[in-house]
């Protein structure tokens, strides 16, 4: 496969490169595509991470990310808002195509995760406006419902589809093979997210078995036991052919690794088993 097909979401090398050496080294190993995240992009400065992709060509599959919604206060939760509107302001200049949302869990001392969904449907209203204005799709990304305590009450392709049909226009779904391969209602979510145009990301890594740590010790495509090529037939055959994006959170593997070792090792598997 062409390695125009081939993005590198940051957090893949984020323990070898900052952006600009990140994106320098997935030059070398012909990759034009990178996600980036919004702590690499600070610390490199938005203005000069903006020149440094425009200079280069380089495809922004997506910024990660916005989201975390949910809060236990009035004052926490317009913070979360603002913080999102300043996501989808970066995410515009660094002329990303989308801004993935990791929607947030449940607040401090909540058992409410019917409340804390309301908060996300809540908030994502409060800035599509705004991401409207900027052209900014928003990607929500439903996470396993392992991280539905702390990180994304959002656990379904079905939950993420009807929260899109709720607010219209400009939002969508990032589908990460991780978090969704389980799921048996999956082929028939992938359709329906492609007959209304929703399919904004495709995330791939694999999910090992045995897994050592449920976020970081995410396996190498090939690894283990997720249908890798089978997916992206059925993203395909809903209409999406965006870069599938490699996103690797790998603490005593691959972030342990020479990045360009990573990067090759990366392009290979995406040859071949993806």
């Amino acid at each position: 496969m062409s390695l125009t097909g081939l993005s590198i979401n940051l957090a893949t090398v984020r323990q070898q490169f900052g952006l600009k050496d990140a994106i320098d080294a997935c030059l070398a190993h012909g990759i034009t595509a990178v996600a980036p995240w919004r702590d690499q992009v600070e610390k490199q400065g938005l203005a000069e991470s903006a020149k440094i992709i425009k200079d280069n060509g380089i495809r922004v599959t997506g910024l990660c990310r916005g989201g975390m919604f949910p809060a236990a206060t009035p004052d926490g939760i317009a913070a979360a808002i603002d913080d999102n509107k300043r996501a989808v302001d970066e995410a515009a200049a660094l002329g990303a195509a989308c801004l993935v949302l990791v929607v947030g869990g449940l607040p401090v001392n909540s058992k409410d995760i019917t409340g804390a969904r309301q908060m996300v449907a809540d908030g994502i209203a409060a800035i599509l406006p705004h991401a409207r204005a900027a052209k900014i799709p928003l990607a929500i990304e439903p996470l396993h419902p392992m991280y539905a305590a702390d990180r994304a009450c959002v656990n379904t392709l079905g939950q993420a589809l009807d929260l899109c049909d709720a607010l219209g226009d400009g939002i969508g779904v990032a589908i990460d093979v991780y978090h969704v391969w389980w799921d048996p209602a999956l082929p028939a979510q992938i359709a329906r997210a492609g007959r209304t145009g929703r399919i904004l990301a495709h995330h791939i890594c694999d999910w090992l078995v045995p897994t050592r740590d449920l976020l970081l010790d995410r396996g190498m495509m090939g690894d283990g036991i997720i249908d890798l090529p089978g997916i992206r037939r059925q993203i395909e055959a809903a209409g999406f052919h965006g870069p599938q994006e490699v996103e690797i959170f790998s603490a005593e593997n691959w972030w342990k690794r020479d990045g360009h070792e990573v990067l090759k090792t990366c392009v290979e598997r995406f040859q071949t088993v993806c």
